[in-house]
Formats: structure tokens, C-alpha cells, sequence
């Protein structure tokens, strides 16, 4: 009795959470509800959604809108989307790099294993990687580095299937549909939610904010109350859970910019994720970094790994000059050993 209890208590602190957080989203955009996940998009992520493609994208949402650190984040099928409310309009919202958390980066190509770019073929030289024939089409005419961010395998295959996999997204071949439906998205949000064990709670279905106007494709109005959310609120309803000691020989490090082209006077973002030899987070890893400048080099340092093997680590990108690139080391040691990756980004305007 007891144990129901309390699982009766964290579901309802749960819900709780989730409706008392601030929707600063909810700008005048009105609201939509999906009865097949019961769960209602609206505002800035609403008008993201029909801008670059709808259901086909981005999927169905699998959340309400949920705090994540200062940001408000909502889940879907296929994509996390953010909300950075001190970004210009046009960047305020923005889709999680799913492909990079989850671990799907590939070493780059080879400068000599490529050809030149043509109408077929596409290099880019952010990731090391190219994008390629129906895939490349259905990329630039879906959105783009927006949508897809950039490539970060070849293609391969996966259980007979030919797959790539982008910062942002997965798209995957289907040989026998029609010629307009051959390809489509990778649920990378689910596969996201069910690796970082998002509370069911929270995927829990809800009414629609307007229960007047509850069909799918009706245009409401929201009407949410903003709540500051503590960090002990929080912390009751997705309690850090203390790391499984292991021993671990080797490890894998995988790292990643969030803005492999930048401004200047910004922020930048380097993500971080370790894995143990087989592949299975790794919690509790130090990182560090030295970002290498035109007029010096910057240390820059990191929290420990968490329970889902990420930490990340953001700062000032300054003034340098226009096109230099600058070079971020990131090293990361766990159990006397040490793993040293390079990434990069380029401020350009």
C-alpha cells in the first residue's frame, strides 16, 4: 500500500510539474491538439511545426512543453524542439541534436575519399561527411541544415535498410514505396525518450488546453499561467540516480558543436558524450577543454558525465576574426585513463 502510494504521489507531483511550467512558447500562435498522443503543441513550437513540415518531420508530440536547464523543450516522434528565448525571432527555436547525444557521429571521410561537389553529391567540411542523391533532394527541400543540422555518417545500412544519420535527425530509404514516400525520418525522439528514460509521467495524455475545441487542426487560443519551476520541484519527480560502480578498460568519447557556424559576440556550446566499451553510458567521466583562438588559448571545464554518459560546457565566443576557425580539444579521463577528441566551429558574421 505504501508503495502505491507513493508512486500515486511522484504521478501527481509529476503532472504537476509539468503543467505549472512557464509557457513562454505561447506567443499569440494558438494551440493545437493531437487525440492520437494527447498531447497539445503551441505558440513558437506550433508555428515551427507547420513551417517545416508538420507531422512528416517532426512526428507526433510525444510531451507537453517540459523545462530542461533555462530552456522550456517539448518532445516528439522524430525531434526535441528547444525554445531560446534570448535568441533573434528567427532562432528562438531550435531542434535538439538527437543524432549527436545518442552517439551516432562516424569518424569523417578522408579529405581523399571524396569527390568534388555536383548536383548529386554535397560535401561538408563542418563534419567530414556528404549528403548524397534522393537523400540529398529530400534535404534541401524538407529544410535543410534547420531541420536536418549536418550529416554526421555516410550512408550505411541498417537491418537491410540504407539509414544516415544527421545532427538533427535520421532519414531512412524505402525502396518499395512510391517515389514521393521512398524517404522518411528515423524516430529519434522516441528512441531519445525510451534511452534517457524520460518519467512516464510525463508522457502521460492531457486534455486540450481549450476543452471547448478539442479536434485536431483547430486553431485555440492558449491560456497557461506562468509558474516558476524550482530546482527542488524537479529534483522530487526525476531524482539524479547515483552511478553503478564498474570497472571500465577502454571508453569512447563523442563530442560535438552546436553551432558549427556562428556569429560574433554569442555563445557557443560543445556537448560531450561517453560511453564504456560496450557502449553503455559512462557516469562520472572528468572533462576538460582548451579552445585554441587566433589571439590565445582558452581552459574551459565541464561538470562530470551523468547518468546518461553527457555533460556539456558553453562559453563566450568573443570577437575573433571573421572565417578563422577555432579549435576546441576535449579531453576526458575516467579511471586513470585519458581520450583526446578534436571539434571545431567558425565564426563567420
Amino acid at each position: 500500500m505504501k508503495k502505491r502510494l507513493g508512486a500515486v504521489i511522484v504521478a501527481g507531483l509529476v503532472l504537476t510539474l509539468v503543467a505549472s511550467v512557464a509557457s513562454a512558447v505561447a506567443q499569440g500562435s494558438g494551440a493545437r491538439y493531437f487525440p492520437a498522443t494527447g498531447h497539445n503543441v503551441q505558440g513558437e513550437f506550433l508555428a515551427f511545426y507547420d513551417r517545416y513540415g508538420g507531422e512528416e518531420i517532426f512526428g507526433l508530440p510525444r510531451t507537453e512543453e517540459l523545462p530542461l536547464g533555462d530552456l522550456t523543450v517539448q518532445y516528439f516522434e522524430r525531434v526535441r524542439m528547444e525554445y531560446h528565448p534570448r535568441n533573434p525571432s528567427e532562432y528562438r527555436v531550435q531542434l535538439s541534436l538527437l543524432g549527436d547525444l545518442l552517439g551516432y557521429g562516424a569518424a569523417p571521410l578522408r579529405q581523399s575519399s571524396y569527390s568534388r561537389n555536383s548536383a548529386t553529391r554535397r560535401y561538408y567540411p563542418e563534419t567530414g561527411h556528404t549528403v548524397c542523391y534522393s537523400f540529398l533532394q529530400y534535404f534541401d527541400s524538407h529544410g535543410g541544415l534547420t531541420v536536418f543540422g549536418y550529416p554526421i555518417t555516410e550512408l550505411t545500412m541498417e537491418s537491410g535498410r540504407v539509414v544516415q544519420y544527421f545532427q538533427r535527425a535520421k532519414l531512412e530509404y524505402y525502396r518499395d514505396n512510391p517515389p514521393h514516400a521512398q524517404i522518411r525520418l528515423g524516430n529519434l525522439g522516441d528512441e531519445y525518450i525510451q534511452r534517457e528514460g524520460l518519467p512516464q509521467a510525463y508522457l502521460a495524455q492531457v486534455a486540450p488546453i481549450d476543452q471547448a475545441q478539442p479536434d485536431a487542426g483547430t486553431q485555440v487560443s492558449a491560456q497557461v499561467i506562468p509558474t516558476p519551476v524550482t530546482p527542488a520541484a524537479r529534483a522530487s519527480v526525476w531524482p539524479d540516480v547515483p552511478p553503478t560502480p564498474r570497472p571500465v578498460g577502454r571508453f569512447q568519447v563523442s563530442a560535438s558543436v552546436k553551432y558549427p557556424i556562428t556569429g560574433q559576440g554569442g555563445y557557443q556550446t560543445v556537448y560531450v558524450r561517453v560511453t564504456d566499451e560496450w557502449g553503455q553510458a559512462l557516469q562520472g567521466a572528468s572533462v576538460q577543454a582548451v579552445a585554441h583562438f587566433r589571439d590565445g588559448d582558452r581552459m574551459l571545464s565541464a561538470d562530470d558525465t551523468d547518468a546518461t554518459g553527457h555533460s556539456s560546457l558553453s562559453f563566450g565566443i568573443g570577437h575573433p576574426p571573421p572565417g578563422y576557425t577555432v579549435i576546441i580539444d576535449v579531453s576526458v579521463s575516467y579511471g586513470g585513463r585519458t581520450v583526446t577528441q578534436a571539434v571545431s566551429f567558425i565564426p563567420w558574421w
